[in-house]
């Protein structure tokens, strides 16, 4: 793919490691992220690190403080992704996830969603994230799906420990706003440096999550905080592939392994967060990084005022404007498909760094494909579960219209961190030439989803693993979970019978 806009500032990590939360005014702290050598040490007691700030966050957090439209986000939250969760365990990725964690014949003690089988916590938590993520339907958060492994490993922590419906929701809640400060203090990470957010911040806000379920003392989250950040991994090189939901099923996973550990005194790091050669410092390298989105934690929720969006197609959504501008072409062309001669798609640089241009030759590889989901809208319409399937694949009419398709990115759409507008031109073998932009997908901040529309989608997820009844039943549940008292009939119906 072309790449009109390739530049890009790098500069060196700025940060302190005894950075100062606790009584320090704006320019303080404005100063303290700008040092470009911070100190290596600091007298014990003289300030707050961030490890310990969100340490003590996630122990004194109180559900009962939180503005209601918090709690309906993650309310929404749960229902997309018990959702795609459940259409999740029907792929093969998820199969062969699940014949390993078989093998590995752990204590029932969890549920693996959709599926009959019950695990240990961590590995119930690894096949339910890869099974969060592998269709690419879970929502967006900040930066990518910046808390796809929370619900992954609350699930089964939720279920051993007999946790309340409040308790799980409150889990959520600071999983995700840790989450978003990572997210935010690193923006570029991702889009740039080629981290995967899902991995990279995913295992440290699960860790965070999974701390306050196993009510890990204050003192000993920095510890859980260390290891998760030890553990986090993944990079943008593996989409397209199984990989690609390994790393939030990986993520998962690691976050339950450091909570359980950290409570029973494992050690870590206790500032590895932001110590020198530590997270920041290391997925950060040679990019802008600010620890600023830490001074509002507790005082704003990123939930409500960050980018939160769900997916009303179940592929990569950097190219869900470019879907949604086909679909309105589509109506323009008519019957006039075989009078294509080309299809130009216009994109921002994030989505060029992802969206690929070759015809795919795996149903993974069709989620970032231009070349297939914007003929197979113009072809079919909306590209739902059934077109990333084997057989949707080898359809001849999209394979012959996928070889007009070329790609660029357009400087004028922006680099593709706030939101994804697309333009698609299509010239026709007369020379008329017809073209759309989208700047903002269904289920965006700017054209949310209705509750129907939710309901839809889970009811359609759903439907890929259990009968139309028990589907209406897991989301009349969830639609309900805050005022729910107790989870306890909510695991049966998950389990496959």
């Amino acid at each position: 793919m072309d790449d009109r806009d390739g530049s890009f500032d790098r500069r060196s990590f700025l940060g302190a490691s005894a950075l100062t939360l606790v009584g320090l005014s704006s320019d303080a702290f404005a100063q303290q992220t700008s040092v470009q050598h911070p100190r290596e040490t600091m007298r014990e007691g003289e300030a707050k690190t961030i490890s310990q700030a969100v340490a003590d966050y996630i122990a004194g957090f109180d559900l009962k403080g939180v503005p209601p439209a918090v709690i309906d986000r993650a309310r929404i939250a749960f229902i997309d992704t018990l959702g795609v969760m459940l259409a999740g365990s029907h792929e093969e990725v998820a199969h062969i996830v699940l014949e390993m964690v078989k093998a590995e014949a752990s204590a029932p003690q969890a549920t693996v969603v959709g599926s009959s089988l019950r695990a240990s916590p961590q590995l119930a938590a690894l096949a339910n994230g890869v099974a969060s993520h592998a269709m690419d339907y879970d929502l967006t958060y900040i930066s990518g799906q910046a808390s796809a492994a929370v619900i992954p490993a609350i699930l089964p922590l939720a279920e051993v420990t007999g946790t309340t419906p409040a308790e799980a929701i409150a889990a959520y809640v600071i999983g995700a706003e840790v989450g978003g400060r990572l997210a935010r203090a690193n923006f570029r990470a991702s889009s740039v440096a080629g981290w995967h957010t899902v991995g990279t911040v995913g295992a440290v806000a699960a860790a965070a999550a999974a701390a306050r379920l196993l009510k890990v003392p204050a003192a000993a989250i920095p510890d859980v905080l260390g290891i998760s950040a030890s553990l986090a991994s993944g990079f943008s090189a593996n989409f397209g592939t199984m990989t690609k939901p390994l790393h939030c099923g990986h993520a998962a996973r690691n976050g339950v392994a450091a909570a359980l550990l950290g409570k029973q005194g494992f050690t870590a790091n206790a500032r590895a967060l932001e110590a020198p050669s530590g997270y920041f410092s290391t997925f950060g390298r040679g990019l802008d990084v600010s620890l600023e989105p830490f001074k509002d934690l507790g005082s704003r929720f990123d939930l409500v005022s960050s980018r939160f969006a769900l997916k009303a197609y179940p592929c990569g959504g950097l190219t869900h404007t470019s879907i949604e501008a086909a679909l309105v072409l589509r109506g323009k062309v008519g019957a006039r498909l075989s009078d294509i001669k080309e299809i130009h798609c216009f994109v921002t640089r994030n989505a060029g760094q992802r969206a690929g241009t070759q015809y795919p030759a795996t149903v993974e590889a069709a989620k970032f494909s231009v070349a297939y989901l914007v003929p197979y809208a113009l072809i079919h319409g909306a590209p739902r579960i059934a077109a990333f399937t084997e057989k949707a694949l080898a359809d001849e009419r999209i394979k012959a219209l996928a070889k007009t398709v070329t790609a660029s990115v357009d400087p004028e759409l922006g680099p593709g961190t706030d939101g994804s507008p697309a333009r698609i031109r299509v010239t026709l073998a007369n020379g008329e030439v017809l073209e759309q932009r989208n700047d903002d997908a269904s289920g965006s901040e700017r054209n949310p989803m209705t509750p129907a529309q939710i309901e839809a989608k889970f009811n359609d997820c759903a439907a890929q693993v259990m009968s139309a009844e028990t589907g209406r039943k897991v989301c009349a549940f969830i639609d309900t979970l805050p005022a729910q008292r107790s989870l306890d009939p909510l695991w049966p119906l998950l389990r496959k019978g």
